[in-house]
């Protein structure tokens, strides 16, 4: 008895040992301007440069976790100072010297401290998964439940002015291996946006996935016209074609579409993801880390969506780094289903914050290996990014 009682403190003992250890000492906000490889065009938005926040989070043993979101002032309304003073006027106080092993704690109160904000709750979240798991020696994926796959098929974006150069670019991604493709629409009139589908679909072949998104520029009757017309190209869905706050609109539209519709910007919340299913307005859910707050709140809407029968498509941000791709990666490999695909986008920077940047082999992304997220970060390449 007295052997196991020695046994018990001594486990004891370690336990606070680790926990000392994992004591948080350092929330570093950086701001950095990421160079794309070309201008990513979309609805109400033209992207030459990505504005994220980086947050760096330290602990007394020398650990240190990242997390990034990318600004989105037209999907959660986050600006990269306004993110950057959450996290130094706010997040960061409520975390130093708290035990990053209570991560789930901290995540909760942080979610609570402030309203909104979900882009820098988000970076914070992140980083404290990414330290604790490389605390534990594990994945972030093994962290928030564990892998029930390895290997993802990820989407590639198409988005130039050109139909002709959609095209192109399709063939040479194609060629690359690429099995899933989307097309930003939403831009131009619709029947000639729907005569373009058509044309990607005639390139692609029939067993390539394809799917369109509008990112809320489109009219109720112009999004009917396009979804008549556009037949031919068989798409698997057509993401937010309307305005984020018109549920009822959404709703209308579902019953009257031949294409499923996906909810993007409408989704700040699992809460807005019950609503959209209770009116019939979404046959699946964009799940985004920066709308939901972290890798926490978006593996859980991930369950609600399998729960409630709807379709998943885990995505970036046009265009995060390598850090967020890791994020989104290890949450595809834990998500209860992943029909509607996966969308990273660090393929996309002309520069990444990693020496390794994470790759798309063959149209296929792995899961990274090593703790935490599985991305190794350079400090100096950040520095460089970093806006002063």
């Amino acid at each position: 008895m007295m052997n196991k009682a020695h046994e018990m403190d001594a486990t004891a003992s370690q336990d606070d040992a680790n926990s000392a250890g994992l004591r948080i000492v350092r929330v570093e906000a950086i701001p950095v301007a990421l160079p794309l490889k070309k201008a990513v065009v979309m609805a109400g938005e033209r992207i030459e440069q990505s504005y994220n926040l980086l947050v760096r989070i330290e602990t007394a043993n020398g650990l240190a976790g990242w997390g990034e979101a990318s600004s989105a002032p037209y999907m959660t309304g986050d600006i990269l100072p306004g993110m950057v003073a959450a996290v130094n006027s706010y997040l960061a106080p409520l975390l130093l010297g708290q035990n990053a092993m209570r991560r789930a704690e901290l995540s909760q109160r942080c979610a609570k401290l402030i309203v909104g904000n979900t882009g820098a709750k988000c970076a914070v979240d992140m980083a404290l998964v990414d330290v604790v798991a490389r605390a534990l020696g594990i994945s972030a994926a093994d962290l928030l439940g564990g892998a029930v796959r390895e290997t993802l098929v990820p989407m590639y974006l198409l988005g130039n002015p050109r139909i002709e150069d959609d095209i192109e670019e399709a063939e040479h991604q194609l060629a690359l291996g690429w099995r899933f493709f989307k097309l930003k629409i939403g831009i131009k009139p619709p029947l000639e946006e729907a005569m373009a589908a058509i044309e990607v679909r005639r390139c692609l072949g029939d067993d390539i996935a394809l799917c369109a998104d509008a990112n809320t520029g489109m009219k109720f009757m112009d999004v009917l016209t396009f979804a008549a017309r556009a037949r031919e190209a068989n798409l698997l869905f057509i993401e937010q074609p309307l305005l984020a706050d018109d549920f009822d609109g959404m709703a209308a539209l579902a019953r009257a579409c031949p294409i499923p519709l996906n909810g993007d910007e409408s989704i700040g919340s699992i809460a807005d993801i019950v609503m959209l299913n209770r009116m019939g307005a979404i046959r699946g859910a964009n799940i985004k880390t920066i709308k939901m707050g972290g890798m926490g709140p978006a593996a859980q809407a991930m369950t609600v969506c399998a729960a409630l029968g709807l379709s998943i498509n885990l995505a970036c941000k046009v265009a995060e780094s390598s850090i967020a791709a890791a994020a989104v990666t290890q949450l595809g490999c834990i998500a209860p289903n992943l029909d509607w695909g996966l969308n990273v986008t660090n393929h996309y920077l002309a520069e990444d914050v990693s020496d390794s940047p994470l790759p798309v082999e063959h149209g296929s992304l792995h899961r990274p290996r090593g703790p935490g997220l599985g991305v190794v970060v350079s400090e100096a390449r950040v520095n460089r990014f970093r806006i002063k």
